[in-house]
């Protein structure tokens, strides 16, 4: 039993490193990381099209529906999100 609640003491400080690191990354850098997801996993995604279709376009909408309400946050808030050249580019 004892290491299991080592292992469960250790699994929290993982997920409170992973959470700060996380929140650390600036925009650039979370789109870096998920486009090297997405080049990584292109394939299987590929090949699993049909089974979660209807998954991936309801998080897809998710996602839109979240930025939208973030451009309208930072509308009323004055502040704007920018995306550097190179960020920009890789979606090009």
């Amino acid at each position: 039993m004892r290491e299991l609640s080592s292992l469960r003491e250790g699994w929290d400080t993982f997920q409170e490193e992973e959470t700060r690191l996380l929140r650390a990354m600036t925009v650039q850098e979370s789109m870096r990381q998920w486009l090297m997801l997405q080049e990584a996993f292109e394939y299987q995604l590929l090949q699993t099209t049909a089974l979660f279709a209807p998954e991936r376009r309801a998080a897809l909408a998710e996602l839109q529906a979240r930025l939208q309400r973030l451009a309208e946050w930072g509308q009323e808030h004055g502040k704007t999100a920018s995306v550097s050249p190179d960020t920009a580019a890789a979606f090009g």
